[in-house]
């Protein structure tokens, strides 16, 4: 039995509001990957063509001196 059997198999035993939770649910988490693709999309393509760039600041930089 595949897993997509599977997961029918179990939400049909449930009832029809533990079914819309369940629904809830899984919206959730598509919406929560396509977001995280969009990210992760959207960080690569604003650091695009910065790999050589020269950087600004230097380790020295970021120390606090007292």
């Amino acid at each position: 039995m595949s897993l997509t059997e599977k997961i029918i198999e179990n939400v049909n035993v449930l009832s029809e509001s533990k079914q819309r939770q369940l629904l809830d649910f899984v919206e959730y988490l598509r919406a929560k990957t396509e977001n995280e693709e969009w990210a992760d999309f959207s960080l690569s393509t604003a650091m695009r063509g910065m790999e050589d760039e020269k950087a600004s600041y230097s380790i020295d930089d970021l120390k606090e001196i007292y």
